[in-house]
């Protein structure tokens, strides 16, 4: 990234370009990436590629002020942390079902962020509903966050960290879980952007994927709940765990292309359908 893109981003966070590269600052931007570029898979119903480009994804994300999914928001993220001079790096991760089991390879990508005065740290800004603040990589106790309680703990039944030990901060797969209930498993062999190329392909196109199945866009909201559109359906939940749901009718597309805009502040010119990509009944 360059300077006046870089400036750019910035921008769109509505943050300062920070004096160094410290807890403190990757902290912020995790937050204000959260409550401003929303978690989304509206392109996939749009008949918009999914392309793993830098370019590609700062055009989308900062340009036409879009979201993504994980691939996408943690791909963009990653290139503006690296160009603030944090060392990032890619990982792999499989998401686990509603059936307990992690699912297929490069599910997920998340990034392992180095910090110039508190160590190493696990970055996600593309996971949705997950934690606001960046999590210490190499805690394996309880991780409080306004999102919840997070742990970090070495993968398998057998592993030490799973059943309360010390465990090694080098395992070669962890596990995160979240209230005590593992929502991914993740690999830290480093990877690059291009390795995720088949699994947004996968989740973009298969039958199979939740993504092709339903629609959603998503945010942090400033008093630290979530606004919600998914399909037709608006929640927005509180930090105190209140909600308020609307359903909108068939014959209500200004009203939802309204919620996009003002909600998400994105603008666009026909409201998404699963199934309907080319736009076509």
């Amino acid at each position: 990234m360059n300077p006046s893109e870089v400036d750019a981003y910035l921008g769109r966070l509505g943050a300062a370009r920070p004096a160094r590269p410290t807890l403190g600052a990757l902290r912020e931007l995790h937050l204000r990436h959260l409550r401003t570029v929303p978690f989304e898979n509206l392109s996939i119903h749009l008949g918009e590629a999914v392309v793993l480009d830098e370019k590609r994804l700062l055009d989308k994300v900062v340009g036409a002020r879009r979201g993504g999914f994980c691939y996408e928001l943690n791909g963009a993220f990653a290139a503006l942390l690296d160009a603030l001079g944090f060392e990032v790096t890619p990982l792999a991760a499989r998401v686990y079902g509603p059936e307990g089991r992690p699912g297929v390879p490069y599910d997920h990508m998340a990034l392992r962020v180095r910090t110039v005065d508190a160590g190493e740290w696990l970055a996600d800004v593309g996971f949705g509903a997950h934690s606001h603040y960046p999590l210490s990589w190499r805690d394996r106790g309880e991780q409080a966050d306004p999102a919840g309680s997070f742990r970090i703990v070495e993968a398998g039944p057998d592993a030490a960290g799973a059943r309360g030990g010390s465990g090694t901060a080098d395992a070669v797969d962890l596990d995160l879980l979240k209230d005590g209930e593992r929502e991914y498993r993740l690999e830290t062999r480093p990877r690059v952007l291009a390795d995720f190329v088949t699994g947004a392909w996968w989740h973009s196109t298969s039958p199979e994927s939740h993504f092709t199945r339903s629609l959603v866009c998503s945010r942090v909201t400033g008093d630290g709940g979530r606004i919600t559109l998914s399909g037709r359906r608006l929640k927005v939940t509180a930090a105190d765990g209140t909600r308020e749901e609307h359903e909108y009718g068939e014959g209500e597309d200004e009203a939802v292309l309204a919620v996009y805009r003002e909600r998400f502040g994105i603008e666009l010119g026909r409201v998404p359908v699963v199934g309907k990509a080319d736009g076509r009944d």
